[in-house]
């Protein structure tokens, strides 16, 4: 994969300011609000932002159920984030029924094969398709210019064009609580945390944990090493091992197996997953892990295809709709932690963000966020460096 993250942060950054002007057309196809926007269940229409100047795209079937398609990078069972994401196709089309008819195509590789994919998926009539990787970005972006009626969903870019819509959320908060479980856990200060690919999301992520292990314990230390891999158990497992060798006696991943589990597991020492609630699987060492749960959005944005009003749009769910949550603390997560993530949960449902509030050093001692300021959302969406107390580079190139 592309380390895209010095574009993403300018990108992202460029599109927000956009978004901030509001529309000014008073065309009847030009949306200028977010109230034309089909409701689902949990899905706050605060959250979302429609596109700047974009108009109304027609990708509802002539008759019939409406075609909707997934494209997944990994397995549908992967224990993380694809299994989340197909539990968004079934969420659909229990909410849906027969108006709907979904299909899905697991374990594409990021590359030309996206493109491939697409045009399979447009060919048999779908006219709504979820991209649920980073890296399949750029073949739904040539895709959407090639198929202009086809209403693109891209989950978790930065591009967006009339009939490609982003949505993503808050991941960092869910992880800042998470860091709050992994800090009080470890008796060393000593944690480790197995990443993929050093793009804005992850770093922020990774960010986020680290100040999070840091409320609860002053001196603590997160060490990452990067895989660049989204799924791979077997160098998941090996980062995994590497980091226990090093000396952390907790550990995290925001990986989508549970290969990290098992490492820790084997050591007994505290787990944070990513995506899904180990919870059964590994009640020996598991904390907690910050999950995402598109159903709600997803449904919304089929039933406003089926409706005449799917317009593309930048969704930024969080704790406050339902989006973001955390999984099922573990045995080993003491009363008194619990207390103290649940009273931050409600903080960060209220100012998601609000962690990022300065002062905040970079590993360089580089003040990043001045004292008393807090990070704005362009800000998050381009972080490109890594915070004080986290050992470790980000990847070169």
């Amino acid at each position: 994969m592309k380390k895209f993250w010095k574009l993403a942060a300018t990108a992202a950054t460029a599109s927000l300011l956009v978004a901030a002007c509001g529309s000014s057309s008073s065309s009847d196809t030009t949306v200028a609000s977010s109230d034309t926007v089909a409701k689902g269940d949990g899905f706050t229409l605060a959250n979302f932002t429609p596109f700047e100047g974009g108009t109304v795209v027609d990708c509802a079937p002539k008759s019939g159920p409406i075609k909707a398609a997934w494209i997944y990078v990994g397995p549908i069972n992967d224990g993380g984030w694809t299994q989340a994401h197909h539990e968004g196709l079934k969420a659909v089309k229990a909410a849906l029924g027969d108006k709907v008819e979904t299909t899905y195509k697991e374990n594409i590789p990021e590359g030309p094969q996206v493109g491939t994919t697409i045009d399979q998926l447009v060919a048999d009539g779908n006219t709504i398709i979820f991209g649920t990787s980073f890296g399949f970005q750029d073949a739904f972006a040539a895709a959407a210019d090639k198929y202009p009626n086809v209403c693109f969903e891209f989950e978790t870019g930065y591009i967006q064009k009339n009939n490609m819509s982003q949505a993503y959320g808050a991941g960092e908060d869910g992880d800042y609580l998470s860091g709050m479980a992994a800090g009080a856990a470890s008796k060393t200060g000593k944690i480790g945390f197995v990443a993929p690919f050093a793009i804005p999301e992850v770093i922020r992520g990774v960010n986020s944990f680290a100040l999070g292990a840091k409320a609860m314990n002053p001196k603590a230390t997160v060490q990452v090493v990067w895989t660049n891999t989204w799924f791979d158990p077997a160098i998941e497992r090996k980062a995994a091992d590497s980091l226990i060798s090093a000396g952390v006696d907790a550990i995290a991943s925001a990986q989508d197996s549970p290969a990290t589990g098992e490492a820790a597991k084997v050591k007994g020492i505290p787990w944070v997953g990513y995506d899904s609630d180990q919870s059964a699987n590994f009640p020996t060492v598991w904390l907690t892990a910050n999950t995402y749960h598109w159903g709600a959005y997803e449904t919304a944005r089929v039933q406003a295809a089926l409706d005449g009003k799917w317009i593309s749009g930048d969704y930024y769910g969080g704790l406050n709709d339902g989006f973001i949550k955390l999984a099922t603390f573990g045995k080993i997560v003491s009363q008194d932690t619990a207390t103290a993530i649940n009273k931050k949960m409600e903080e960060l449902a209220n100012k998601s963000g609000s962690q990022f509030t300065g002062p905040i050093k970079s590993q360089d001692g580089t003040v990043k966020i001045k004292a008393g300021a807090t990070a704005s959302h362009g800000d998050l969406m381009g972080m490109d460096y890594l915070v004080d107390n986290v050992i470790g580079e980000l990847p070169k190139g």
